[in-house]
């Protein structure tokens, strides 16, 4: 890996384009190194993943509005459009519009990957701008299936280094700052562009996707699942412009006016980011991790560890014998979607979806009670309401303990956690106290996904949306991805069961 120094420079010392940050993810981007077999075949999986929690909220009302957003504009010229999961294949809308829609269904239900250091981030969110481009330019461009996997390597790569480095959410940035310049970066991968068409594409995408973190406070908006696809949308358009020899604020990192100096760590701020050096492989989707359970990934190792309270100590699921449960954990997990927070709605069973996968409180409850998760009927409004789930809520709290903050900012694979340690207090005066590090689908948890999982995963959250053949075809199509041919590529899509879509008169707005 190669390491830049970013810092803050005056207007009259501005440095040299091929120093800033912005070009040095061009350079990245634009370096044709081949993709190693395995990362190949983890992006397969997260094609898969992605395709499959899409599947799951084909009826959800934030991804109908957005689909219906989309089918409302036709394929631009210039190419042969993009497809929107749900409607035929032959429905094609221009494909920014695309990777608006399909980005909304991939992050409804928050049940898509993830990557955690000094910045959260859902890396699979790259993928429909992608795919939607791709698709929309495969036969004008002759772009192939391995045009994409290069295309998504470079993602991952760029969000993740760039989440390893530079905080956003210490100044209530959403963390989708970070997905702008990837996703652009991972389309002039696809593309063949060149690094200066690159750079300036970057910073617009940075430019136009700095938002605050209040779509991840408090009541929770479907805003939540539409922010990754906005900053989607914004990066098909800003490589779209410089395409057309447009230029961006330069240097949008390091200028005096600039992200880091008034949105960041200010005019004073340092940071070090690595990337991959020239002929280095782009392997950072591998230090990523999917999700077995629809909630935050800071809560996955706690519904397993619920799960396994469940199972063991049927003592504590009978109403009235706990008289406190406090969950021991990171600071982001205390400060986030535990009670550090301080948000009230975190314990209200009136409370929006959105708002309930953001609370671990409510989370290990209902796990610790059902002693399962699922991502539907967890998150029913009859379910946060049952008088006794209430109650045994009300108990819970979460704590920041040191240890467990230093575990999740480690750099070492083996020390990296995300769980935490949970003390019971019952009724009675006794105590149980267990934890877990890292969830069972973690590549070192009990039960790490494979290839077969991936596949399970989608069959399980596509049964409802789609017929068993489309299912099927899908799922061969995907697991050939290197291999697609220009014509193959509009078959990434997922098109639902007749009469799952129907057409809903309240979703008419301007367009």
């Amino acid at each position: 890996m190669q390491t830049t120094s970013v810092r803050v420079h005056p207007s009259e010392n501005s440095p040299a384009k091929t120093d800033q940050l912005a070009w040095k993810i061009a350079a990245c981007a634009a370096d044709p190194v081949p993709v190693d077999d395995d990362v190949t075949e983890m992006i397969i999986n997260r094609v898969i993943d992605n395709a499959a929690v899409a599947a799951a909220s084909l009826t959800r009302a934030a991804v109908a509005a957005a689909r219906s957003q989309a089918l409302a504009h036709p394929r631009s010229t210039g190419g042969d459009g993009a497809t929107v999961f749900g409607p035929s294949d032959t429905e094609r809308v221009s494909p920014e519009w695309a990777a608006w829609a399909n980005g909304v269904a991939v992050r409804e239900l928050d049940y898509h990957d993830t990557f955690l250091a000094a910045e959260y981030s859902h890396p699979g969110d790259n993928i429909p701008p992608l795919i939607a481009v791709a698709q929309h330019l495969a036969a004008r461009r002759g772009l192939t299936g391995g045009d994409l996997v290069r295309g998504i390597a470079t993602g991952y790569e760029v969000q993740i280094d760039l989440a390893r480095s530079i905080s956003l959410h210490k100044h209530k940035i959403d963390h989708v700052a970070h997905l702008g310049p990837s996703a652009a970066a991972g389309l002039g991968t696809l593309l063949g562009l060149d690094p200066d068409t690159i750079f300036q594409a970057v910073g617009q995408a940075l430019h136009t996707t700095t938002a605050t973190r209040q779509s991840r406070k408090g009541e929770i908006s479907s805003w939540k699942a539409y922010a990754p696809a906005f900053a989607g949308k914004m990066a098909v358009e800003a490589v779209d412009r410089a395409m057309r020899g447009q230029t961006s604020p330069t240097p949008i990192y390091e200028g005096e006016d600039g992200v880091i100096a008034w949105l960041l760590d200010g005019p004073d701020a340092a940071y070090d980011v690595a990337l991959p050096a020239a002929g280095e492989p782009k392997r950072a989707i591998l230090d990523s991790f999917t999700k077995e359970h629809s909630a935050e990934y800071q809560a996955q190792a706690l519904i397993d560890l619920a799960r396994k309270l469940h199972r063991e100590h049927p003592e504590i699921l009978v109403p009235g014998a706990v008289a406190s449960i406090v969950i021991h954990t990171s600071h982001h997990t205390h400060n986030v979607i535990g009670s550090g927070a301080n948000d009230p709605q975190k314990y209200d069973p009136r409370a929006s979806r959105e708002t309930l996968d953001h609370s671990v409180p409510y989370i290990f409850t209902v796990a610790l009670q059902d002693g399962s998760w699922h991502h539907e009927d967890s998150y029913r409004p009859e379910r946060a309401g049952r008088a006794d789930t209430v109650a045994l809520w009300n108990t819970v709290s979460t704590s920041e303990d040191a240890e467990w903050t230093r575990r999740y900012h480690s750099s070492d694979p083996a020390e990296k956690a995300f769980g935490g340690r949970v003390e019971i207090l019952l009724a009675d005066g006794s105590r149980l106290v267990d934890e877990l590090a890292v969830a069972d689908a973690h590549p070192l948890g009990a039960r790490p996904f494979v290839r077969p999982d991936y596949v399970a995963k989608f069959r399980l959250l596509a049964a409802n949306a789609l017929e068993p053949a489309e299912i099927e075809r899908f799922l061969d199509l995907a697991q050939r991805l290197p291999e697609l041919t220009a014509a193959e590529l509009g078959g990434l899509t997922l098109v639902a069961r007749p009469g799952l879509l129907e057409p809903l008169p309240s979703l008419n707005g301007i367009f």
